[in-house]
């Protein structure tokens, strides 16, 4: 089981945290590009529109008779074969979100913390005692804690933190997100992750639970396997042969 160390925003250590190896242990990166892919997906707007035919202006009155002029025959200035006519098969108003399976989501948020934490880049905090709504001072408490780079900060669902909220808006490169707001896409975007330690406790709890029976279930015993091996390879006994 890893550990990690816990701080506080003076930056002293303060104490030590144990990581489950269910969650911190393995990266699938097929899982985190499936996660990032989706979370783009579904941000798009999908507002993009041309205009056909019976949408642009323009009279539509036929030009000239349709034969005997020796011309192209022509119904309307609106055609699509005219200049200013009308756009066939452009893109229509659509939305681009799909359906992501919810275990699928939990693996690869798995996957992004395992990542996160072999890098090096997940900062924990006992608390975001904000005493004051201030930029400066905050921005003294992520010097201390050597952030010089993007970070995301994730706090408890439920702790409302209105002087860590002012304090930390005006700062470039940085995003405060409650912990069931965290998607894969999140810890990726950010070069530094910085937990309150309540917020990682019930973060590893939740993601526990998301586990699969599979994961828990301890290995077999070598021996064991070697034996049942031979077993299985032993051969039968005829039994006419024994009744002789």
């Amino acid at each position: 089981m890893a550990t990690i160390d816990i701080h506080n925003l003076s930056g002293e250590k303060v104490g030590t945290l144990d990581l489950a190896d269910e969650i911190f242990g393995a990266v699938n990166e097929d899982l985190l590009w499936e996660a990032v892919k989706h979370y783009r997906a579904s941000q798009r707007a999908g507002t993009h529109k041309t205009k056909a035919r019976w949408e642009v202006s323009g009279s539509g009155k036929k030009l000239w008779k349709q034969k005997g002029t020796g011309r192209a025959r022509i119904g309307s200035i609106r055609s699509p074969l005219w200049r200013h006519g009308g756009t066939v098969h452009g893109p229509q108003p659509r939305s681009y979100d799909y359906t992501f399976p919810r275990k699928k989501l939990l693996g690869a948020l798995r996957s992004a913390l395992a990542a996160k934490l072999a890098d090096g880049k997940i900062i924990v905090v006992n608390a975001f005692d904000v005493k004051e709504p201030k930029t400066k001072e905050f921005r003294k408490a992520l010097d201390a804690l050597k952030v010089n780079s993007t970070v995301l900060v994730v706090e408890t669902p439920k702790h409302e933190n209105r002087n860590l909220e002012l304090s930390a808006r005006n700062i470039d490169g940085l995003e405060l997100l409650r912990g069931n707001e965290v998607h894969p896409y999140h810890l990726l975007r950010y070069d530094r992750v910085i937990f309150s330690q309540p917020a990682i406790e019930k973060l590893q709890v939740s993601l526990q639970n998301s586990v699969s029976k599979r994961q828990h279930k301890p290995k077999e015993d070598e021996s064991a396997k070697k034996a049942t091996s031979e077993r299985r390879r032993r051969p039968r006994h005829d039994k006419a042969a024994e009744v002789a």
